[in-house]
C-alpha cells in the first residue's frame, strides 16, 4: 500500500460542490482584488481565531513581513525568534533591514525556549516573533511576560497552527500580531499562495490595511510606503468554504497522531529509545506535521521511500546556519536543541483523510527501517 505524504485531491473530492460554487460566485462578480469575498473571509477568520481584526494578505510570508513593517521595525533593530522554522520567519526580519536574534528551541515540544528568549534580548531588540510549530502553539505566557516587561511587540507565527489552542486561547490572538499562512497544504489552505494578519488593536489593523496596498488610505494618496499585499478574492473564496470543515478535519488529524503514537509508543518508551514522539504539552495540538525524531534519518526515510511511503524533513538546516545569514556570526553548536532536531526530524503522513490502514502501514514500514538501528 503506498502512502503519499500529503493528498489534496482527496480533501477536494469532499467539498467539490462547496469549492466550485465559491469560485464561481467570484469569477460572476468579476471582482478578483479584495471587495466582499475577502471581507468575508477576514470576518470568519477573525471569529475562528478570537481576534477583533483580521486582513487578508497576499501569503504567510508577507503577513509577517506587514506586521514587522507596522512596527516602524528596521534597520539597527533586533528581533528575537527561532533557528528552527521555514525560512520566511527570519528572512523577512532580513528583508526590512533588522537583525535576527535566534533562541534555542525547547527539546520537547521543539518551539521557542522562554528562558533562551529572555537571554537574548538587548536594547535593540524591538520584537519576538514565536513560532508554533507544526501545530502547537508556542509558550505564550512566559513570552507575552517578556515582552511586556520590556517594551516589546510579539508577532505569532501561526501559519501552521491555525486552530491551536491553549487555555482557552488560539494561536493568533494572544500577541501583538497573529500571521497565518493559507499555503495548500497547510489545515486551511487555499489553491494558490494567501495569508492572514489579526490583531485586536485598531491602531495596528489600521497599518497593516494600509500597508498592503501601498501605503494607501485614499486612491492614490499614500501617507506611508508599503507594498501589493493584497489577498484575492479567489483564495479568500477558498479559505471561507474550507473554514466550516477545519474543526473536523483538525480532529481527523489528532486521531491519526494518537493512533501513530499508540503503534509506535514502544519504540519510544524502550532505552535507549528508537525514535521520539511528538512532545505533546498544550491543549490542542493541530499537527499541520506529525514529526518523528529518529538517528540515521537518511537512511530510515530510504527504507520508508522503498516501502511507498511519503515522508519530508522539516527543516534539515537551522536557520542561524543558512548561508544567506552567516553574517550573524552563529557557528554549529551555538544552538544544539535546534541542530539536533534539524538533523533527526522526519515528517510522516497527517492527512485527514488517512485509513486506520494506512496508518499502519506507515507505522509498521517504520519499525521495519528502525531495527535495523537496534
Amino acid at each position: 500500500m503506498k502512502v503519499p505524504l500529503l493528498d489534496l485531491t482527496a480533501q477536494y473530492a469532499s467539498i467539490r460542490d462547496e469549492i466550485d460554487t465559491a469560485m464561481a460566485e467570484v469569477v460572476t462578480s468579476q471582482r478578483f482584488i479584495l471587495g466582499a469575498a475577502v471581507e468575508a473571509c477576514e470576518d470568519a477568520i477573525a471569529r475562528y481565531v478570537g481576534s477583533d481584526h483580521a486582513i487578508g494578505v497576499s501569503s504567510g510570508t508577507d503577513a509577517l513581513l506587514v506586521a514587522l513593517m507596522a512596527e516602524g521595525i528596521g534597520p539597527g533593530d533586533e528581533v528575537v525568534t527561532t533557528p528552527y522554522s521555514f525560512f520566511a520567519t527570519a528572512g523577512v526580519i532580513a528583508r526590512v533591514g533588522a537583525t535576527p536574534v535566534f533562541a534555542d528551541i525547547d527539546p520537547v515540544t521543539l518551539n521557542l525556549d522562554p528562558a533562551r528568549v529572555a537571554d537574548s534580548v538587548t536594547k535593540r531588540t524591538r520584537a519576538v516573533i514565536p513560532v508554533h510549530l507544526f501545530g502547537q502553539m508556542a509558550e505564550m505566557a512566559p513570552i507575552m511576560e517578556i515582552a511586556r516587561s520590556r517594551g516589546l511587540a510579539v508577532i505569532e507565527d501561526a501559519a501552521q497552527a491555525i486552530g491551536a489552542e491553549h487555555g482557552g486561547r488560539r494561536a493568533g490572538s494572544i500577541g501583538d500580531y497573529g500571521c497565518f499562512s493559507f499555503f495548500p497544504s497547510k489545515n486551511l489552505g487555499c489553491f494558490g499562495d494567501g495569508g492572514m494578519v489579526v490583531t485586536n488593536d485598531a491602531a495596528r489593523a489600521d497599518r497593516v490595511r494600509a500597508l498592503r496596498v501601498h501605503g494607501e488610505d485614499v486612491k492614490y494618496h499614500h501617507r506611508i510606503v508599503g507594498g501589493n499585499f493584497r489577498l484575492d478574492a479567489l483564495q479568500a473564496a477558498v479559505v471561507r468554504a474550507k473554514l466550516p470543515h477545519l474543526d473536523g478535519w483538525i480532529d481527523a488529524r489528532r486521531a491519526n497522531a494518537a493512533l501513530y503514537s499508540r503503534l509506535l509508543g514502544d519504540l519510544a518508551d524502550r532505552e535507549p529509545p528508537l525514535l521520539t514522539l511528538p512532545g505533546i504539552v498544550t491543549d490542542r495540538h493541530v499537527f499541520n506535521q506529525y514529526a518523528v525524531r529518529v538517528t540515521d534519518r537518511d537512511r530510515v526515510r530510504e527504507e520508508l521511500a522503498a516501502a511507498g511511503i511519503g515522508t519530508a524533513v522539516y527543516y534539515p538546516r537551522p536557520l542561524h546556519l543558512q548561508e544567506c545569514l552567516a553574517a550573524l556570526g552563529y557557528r554549529r553548536g551555538d544552538l544544539p536543541e535546534s541542530e539536533r532536531a534539524a538533523d533527526r526530524a522526519i515528517a510522516l503522513p497527517i492527512y485527514p483523510e488517512l485509513t486506520t490502514g494506512q496508518i499502519r502501514t506507515v507505522a509498521d514500514a517504520l519499525r521495519g527501517a528502525l531495527a535495523g538501528l537496534a
